[in-house]
C-alpha cells in the first residue's frame, strides 16, 4: 500500500516542474494515508531530475520519521500540522511559483475577480500573518502549519472550499483530498494569482466579482446541487 502511495507522491512532485510551479528545488509535495496515520514526502533539496521512488520519506502524524535514508522536506512539519488540524485533505503541495509568491511577498489575498477563481476557491484567497521571531526561532516550520490552521479557525474556512494559503512574505500551500488534486489546485492558485495581479494591471479600481456570480461559479461545482460535468 505504501509503495503505491510513494509512487503517487514521487509522480505529484514530478508535476511540479512540468507545470512551471518550481525552480531548483523549491517545492514539496506530500500525501497521507490516514488509516497507517503516516504520509509520504519529497527528500529535502533533492533535484528533480535525480529524485526516484525510492527516495521518498515516511513520516507518522507524530512527526518521527519511519521510512527513507534521506532527510525529509524542511517544511514536513507544516505538512504535519495540516494533517492533523485539517482531518479531510489527503495531499499537500508547497512551492514558491512566480505569481502566487508575488501575492505572498505583497501580504495581500487575492481578491475573486472572475469565475476561473469562483469555480476553485470560495472568497478571497487568503494572506497568514508573518510569523513572530520568537516563532521563528521556537520552531519556525512547525508554526507555520500552526499558523495556517490557526488562520482558517479564526476566518471559519473550511479546507475544501479554500484548498490554499499564501504565507506574507513566503510563498503558497494548497492541498487537496489527494496529491494529484493538490498539484491541481496549486496550478490553479498559480493562475489564478497571474490573472488577478493584470487584471488590476488594466485595471487599478477593479473590484471583486459580485458574491451571486461567485455563489453562482462555485456552487455549479462543489453544491449539493453540482451539475458541472458529467455522472452528477
Amino acid at each position: 500500500m505504501l509503495e503505491q502511495l510513494k509512487k503517487e507522491v514521487y509522480e505529484a512532485n514530478m508535476l511540479l516542474p512540468q507545470y512551471g510551479l518550481v525552480t531548483f528545488t523549491w517545492g514539496n509535495v506530500s500525501a497521507v494515508d490516514r488509516e497507517k496515520g503516516v504520509f509520504i514526502i519529497k527528500p529535502s533539496g533533492v533535484e528533480y531530475d535525480k529524485m526516484t521512488v525510492d527516495d521518498m520519506v515516511v513520516v507518522d502524524l507524530k512527526g518521527n520519521q519511519i521510512e527513507g535514508k534521506l532527510n525529509p522536506s524542511s517544511d514536513t512539519k507544516t505538512h504535519l500540522v495540516l494533517y492533523n488540524r485539517f482531518p479531510n485533505i489527503g495531499g499537500i503541495v508547497h512551492t514558491h511559483s512566480t505569481w502566487a509568491t508575488s501575492w505572498a511577498q505583497s501580504g495581500r489575498a487575492i481578491p475573486c475577480y472572475g469565475t476561473t477563481h469562483a469555480d476553485y476557491m470560495y472568497g478571497e484567497i487568503p494572506c497568514a500573518r508573518n510569523l513572530t521571531s520568537r516563532e521563528i526561532e521556537q520552531d519556525y516550520e512547525y508554526n507555520t502549519g500552526v499558523l495556517i490552521a490557526d488562520l482558517f479557525d479564526k476566518k471559519e474556512l473550511d479546507p475544501k472550499a479554500m484548498p490554499c494559503v499564501l504565507c506574507k512574505n513566503h510563498g503558497p500551500f494548497a492541498w487537496g483530498k489527494n496529491a494529484f488534486d493538490a498539484v491541481h489546485n496549486a496550478v490553479v492558485l498559480e493562475e489564478v494569482a497571474k490573472m488577478a495581479a493584470q487584471c488590476e494591471w488594466i485595471n487599478n479600481n477593479v473590484k471583486p466579482a459580485p458574491h451571486y456570480l461567485q455563489q453562482k461559479h462555485y456552487m455549479r461545482k462543489h453544491g449539493p446541487n453540482a451539475y458541472y460535468g458529467q455522472g452528477k
